[in-house]
């Protein structure tokens, strides 16, 4: 529910953390958009190679190479696990796209098909993957819930609305940013130099927004 910034050294160029209004994100969607992924939610899919390929190994990723100890991960995760030929793994899971917080009662949009969707790398470097394999072995992808494909002008919508409604962070050195990670989300600017933001996180929830105890900050 929360995540805390400390800038402890700032780029000599850009870096500068934008944050958006998930309510306004939800409130300015095109109709159409909004209930196909109310009605839908997120499919989110991960593909893990065992020590060559694009992305993560599963080892890496989950830190060990007991198998079982991976599927007991997924299983506790709620997200569905496949072994592949070549010792290789997807997974993969469903999760709303629209939540209520737990305090205001507001909707928000909460999600992150677009940052998921390979199409974020631009244009040019979706191709060249499309290229060289298929979109299900992508190393990581997002569909609607039902794993229809999310139409590319939906994401460009989608996108459009976070650059739009925007507002600029720029850190100094010392700064500390606090925000409700419900209500604001957050990303990071191409920056010059040496940059190095500290992020802590706590009151951690479960998906039907009831505080977990005995959670450390």
């Amino acid at each position: 529910m929360k995540i805390f910034f400390f800038c402890l050294e700032t780029p000599q160029q850009g870096g500068a953390t934008p944050i958006a209004d998930c309510r306004r994100i939800l409130e300015l969607m095109n109709p159409e958009i909004k209930d196909r992924f109310v009605k839908k939610g997120v499919m989110y899919v991960r593909n893990f190679h065992s020590g060559t390929g694009p992305g993560l190994s599963w080892q890496n990723s989950f830190e060990t190479a007991d198998k079982s100890a991976v599927e007991n991960s997924c299983r506790q995760a709620g997200m569905d696990f496949e072994w592949k030929d070549g010792d290789r793994l997807r997974i993969h899971e469903v999760r709303p796209a629209v939540a209520t917080h737990p305090k205001t009662g507001e909707s928000v949009w909460f999600n992150q098909a677009e940052l998921f969707h390979p199409s974020v790398l631009g244009d040019e470097m979706y191709e060249a993957l499309l290229a060289t394999m298929n979109n299900n072995e992508l190393p990581a992808n997002a569909f609607y819930g039902d794993g229809s494909p999310i139409e590319l002008s939906v994401l460009r919508e989608i996108r459009r609305l976070y650059q739009q409604e925007a507002v600029l962070f720029p850190w100094r050195k010392g700064d500390i940013l606090l925000l409700d990670n419900m209500l604001a989300s957050h990303g990071r600017m191409p920056f010059v130099g040496p940059r190095k933001i500290l992020v802590a996180m706590g009151e951690p929830i479960d998906e039907m927004g009831h505080a977990k105890t005995n959670a450390p900050l």
